[in-house]
């Protein structure tokens, strides 16, 4: 079994991800980036209630937790999606648990089997009296 440390632990490469995940409208401007790479004038099209300036300030956030990457094409800024750091949260948060679970959840069906197997078997032997 695996200790928890008693003391949080120091910053780590993450944690810049998780703080740029932890914002519903940057959480769009990825989902908006995952079909195909778009310049920055769509991206602002897109989400009219904010100004130019505010979209860019959330990609400058997306950027610094490398979740875009953002190269020029003339005059025009082109924003793609990396899934490289939410692969990593992923594999470091997701995936250990998913076996916790499959796990658990194989144990609460074998159980339901096994009382409903007993059931079927105390019905049928009520059946049998009558």
């Amino acid at each position: 079994m695996k200790e928890i440390p008693a003391q949080p632990r120091p910053a780590d490469e993450l944690d810049p991800v998780w703080k740029a995940l932890s914002d519903a409208t940057r959480r769009a401007i990825l989902d908006y980036l995952r079909d195909r790479s778009r310049t920055t004038t769509e991206i602002v099209e897109t989400f009219p209630h904010l100004s130019r300036f505010g979209v860019m300030k959330h990609l400058d956030v997306l950027r610094q937790a490398n979740l875009v990457s953002t190269r020029e094409e003339g005059r025009q800024r082109v924003n793609s999606l990396n899934v490289t750091p939410i692969r990593q949260i992923y594999e470091r948060w997701v995936g250990p648990f998913a076996e916790l679970w499959s796990s658990e959840l194989l144990r609460i069906k074998e159980i339901a089997e096994q009382d409903g197997a007993g059931k079927k078997h105390r019905t049928n032997a009520r059946k049998s009296k009558k």
